[in-house]
């Protein structure tokens, strides 16, 4: 059985037992979170598609940790001019498991 998710405006997706790395969420590590915005729902070849979500679904999770990803470099430069700017960024991400998927 697996779900198609709508997390912070981008869709994953959810399997139980299973690891998501989704968008920084508030709250602390160990709490539990519910995902109302499902978009498709799978239960052994049985398939309901929401038109836009599926009524009644419903997604639980718990935050595990939050984490970092990979450090992305931004250099921009314009040619024969001097202009050379170096930066970058880590994104911040929410290690969450899936616990439970009604629908």
């Amino acid at each position: 059985m697996y779900a198609i998710v709508d997390i912070a405006g981008k869709q994953y997706k959810a399997e139980k037992d299973k690891f998501l790395y989704a968008p920084l969420m508030e709250g602390k590590e160990g709490a539990k979170v519910d995902f109302d915005k499902v978009l498709l729902v799978d239960n052994d070849g049985k398939v309901k598609v929401g038109a836009p979500t599926v009524k009644g679904a419903k997604v639980s999770a718990k935050i595990l940790e939050h984490v970092k990803d990979d450090k992305v470099i931004v250099f921009k430069k314009k040619r024969r001019k001097g202009y050379k700017v170096r930066n970058g960024h880590r994104q911040q991400f929410s290690k969450i498991l899936i616990e439970d998927i009604k629908g």
